[in-house]
């Protein structure tokens, strides 16, 4: 995760520092997100980040909860600021997904029966799940906030 941030820091593409380090891009994703990678690998990363090679190691070797991805040395604005654009990231590829589907979906539909306009159910069922989903990623309804998760919590830890 320090990997992300450095990165982010140095006004650096995945694919650049990727190009710059030696490794593949997979791999450097794979690392962003909290797999272990070789010293060499670490080294080379360490490199053109300019930072100390024992910082990240020291990442490597953290125990990671697969609930919640920990991410070091981070205000909590900064942290939530990163998740948020992960939420909004998620969101705009379930729309694109979508709406490249729907594509597809109404030229079978048009090629094999245009007689009937079959492709509007999928269209409606899965535009309701998209619209939900920006709906709670750009925070317009909230059903399951801060405040639902601090009463849940409280909840579960009376019993």
């Amino acid at each position: 995760m320090i990997v992300r941030k450095l990165r982010l820091d140095k006004g650096l593409s995945q694919e650049q520092l990727a190009e710059m380090s030696g490794i593949s891009t997979r791999t450097l994703q794979r690392i962003e997100r909290g797999a272990n990678a070789s010293p060499e690998t670490l080294k080379c990363i360490a490199a053109v980040l300019e930072t100390d090679f024992s910082d990240l190691r020291k990442e490597q070797d953290m125990p990671i909860e697969q609930s919640a991805p920990i991410l070091p040395d981070l205000a909590t604005e900064e942290r939530e600021a990163m998740e948020y654009v992960r939420d909004i990231k998620s969101f705009y590829m379930h729309a694109a997904t979508y709406g490249a589907v729907m594509v597809l979906l109404l030229i079978i539909n048009l090629a094999t029966s245009p007689g009937y306009f079959w492709a509007i159910w999928p269209m409606l069922g899965w535009g309701i799940g998209v619209a939900a989903h920006g709906l709670s990623v750009f925070e317009v309804v909230d059903l399951f906030g801060r405040d639902w998760e601090k009463r849940q919590i409280e909840k579960r830890m009376r019993r």
